[in-house]
This record gives structure tokens, sequence and C-alpha cells, in this order.
């Protein structure tokens, strides 16, 4: 059996790009991981997972929870970084 540590180690997403999936997507984080593996895989994918978090972030401020909408801006700047897709003119 995969611990969540491999999981994480094998989807190339963080812990807390993984639990950004996770809370929007109201699974455990080892489905988040599984799932956030499979998203990678295409633009369409990666521009999901961004979505998540900015919907996140967003309802997070809206519910007064501003550690936690920090916490996931954080993340999507992180993954913006290491997954960005290409821009179409």
């Amino acid at each position: 059996m995969l611990t969540l540590k491999e999981c994480l180690d094998f989807c190339e997403l963080t812990e807390d790009e993984v639990n950004a999936i996770a809370e929007h997507e109201h699974v455990p984080a080892i489905i988040a991981a599984e799932l956030g593996s499979y998203l990678l895989q295409s633009n369409e994918g990666i521009d999901l997972i961004k979505r998540y978090m900015l919907e996140d972030i967003e309802n997070a401020e809206l519910d007064g929870r501003h550690g936690k909408a920090q916490e996931l801006h954080e993340a999507l700047e992180g993954f913006n970084t290491t997954h960005s897709t290409p821009r179409i003119l």
C-alpha cells in the first residue's frame, strides 16, 4: 500500500496543492493526489486545478477565513510557477 507521502512524491504537486484539491472536491488527500496527477496531464486539467484554488480562495474570504485564503493564495502562486500553461493568441 502506498502512503500519502509516496503519492505526493509521485504526483508532482505539493502537499498544499493536494490539500486545496481535496478541500474543493471534498475527498481525502490521497484521492486528491491521484486526481491532481491525472489533471496535470493536460493544459485543461492544469487550468481546472487553478480554478479549484481560486474558488477555494473566494470561499475562504467570504467565510472570513482570511488565513486560509492566504494559505491557498500562496499555494496558487507556487502552482502557477511550476505548472504554467501556454497562452493561445
